[in-house]
């Protein structure tokens, strides 16, 4: 039986802006969305390094969606 290859999720860029993300959150530099308001928390951090990934056009699965 052959091994089934796995495929990425997301892009090497995709992960690289997601870390420069918490590295920001660490230092507390980190800024959100329009208000400017500092992020402090770990999910937040890592939604808004994958939304910028996005916005390049890395490789990032879409939003979920709120239910």
């Amino acid at each position: 039986m052959a091994k089934k290859s796995k495929k990425r999720k997301y892009s090497k860029g995709a992960a690289k802006k997601a870390g420069r993300a918490m590295k920001k959150r660490k230092a507390g530099t980190l800024k959100s969305g329009r208000s400017g308001k500092k992020a402090k928390s770990r999910k937040q951090a890592i939604a808004i390094g994958l939304s910028e990934a996005r916005k390049k056009g890395a490789k990032v699965p879409k939003k979920r969606s709120k239910k």
